[in-house]
């Protein structure tokens, strides 16, 4: 283990069984339990897919409605127009406009989670790709953040619609509560992310689709999870 690494979290390293695959339940119960930061720690799930990230028809991006949210709170920005502008704001979108906000990107400003266009505005926002594109901001129809139900998709988000992507290492990380949260919330929110993901695999997606998954809160070291495990109860959802 790197020395860089902290005291406290070399102890709650030291309190994981190395080599062992755990138990959906157990895992969440032993995160919480070394969530021992003095602010409400995020557990999050870490994911390794068996894709191959170079080919565009694996990528694996999709959205997810969490059943009891993720405990934090979102900020939405919503580009908009006329109607659909008073419409997001009343859905409780943070920041709401165009041509001002569209500058503000331009100049490096980034301060908020998820992005909402409307469909005419989409060819204007997609030339701040560049911006958005790398920090995951950026609003597309696979999401259902191109859309002209904004009031619709800004209070999904708001309650705790969220979204995952794979990254160039073919990993998919997600959070999915709060170390405060019950166990049984936060084993609901895993399995809803999970099923989910299962969802999207990509037909050319050959062998073992998930290679391994571990949960961690934000302060604390990788659980890993037995699938045999969560395929079981995955199965029991449907």
């Amino acid at each position: 283990m790197s020395a860089n690494k902290s005291r406290r979290y070399r102890e709650a390293a030291n309190l994981v069984e190395k080599g062992r695959q755990y138990p959906f339940e157990e895992a969440v119960s032993h995160a919480r339990k070394l969530a021992t930061a003095r602010f409400d720690e995020t557990l999050e799930l870490a994911i390794k897919l068996g894709i191959d990230p170079r080919r565009s028809d694996q990528l694996v991006r999709g959205t997810v409605a969490l059943p009891h949210g993720t405990g934090r709170t979102v900020r939405v920005l919503v580009f908009a127009r006329g109607a659909a502008e008073e419409e997001a704001r009343s859905a409780g979108a943070e920041f709401v406009g165009f041509d001002e906000l569209v500058e503000k990107i331009k100049g490096g400003w980034t301060d908020f989670d998820v992005a909402v266009t409307t469909p005419d505005l989409m060819r204007e926002v997609a030339r701040l790709g560049k911006i958005l594109g790398p920090r995951g901001l950026m609003p597309s129809p696979k999401t259902g953040t191109v859309t002209k139900d904004v009031a619709g998709t800004v209070k999904e988000v708001k309650a705790g619609k969220i979204e995952f992507r794979t990254d160039k290492q073919a990993n998919v990380h997600v959070p999915f509560g709060k170390a405060s949260f019950d166990e049984e919330k936060l084993v609901e929110n895993g399995l809803a992310i999970l099923d989910a993901l299962l969802k999207a695999k990509p037909s050319g997606a050959k062998g073992q689709y998930i290679k391994k998954c571990c949960i961690s809160a934000t302060m604390g070291p990788g659980i890993e999870l037995d699938m045999k495990d969560v395929t079981e109860k995955l199965q029991g959802r449907r």
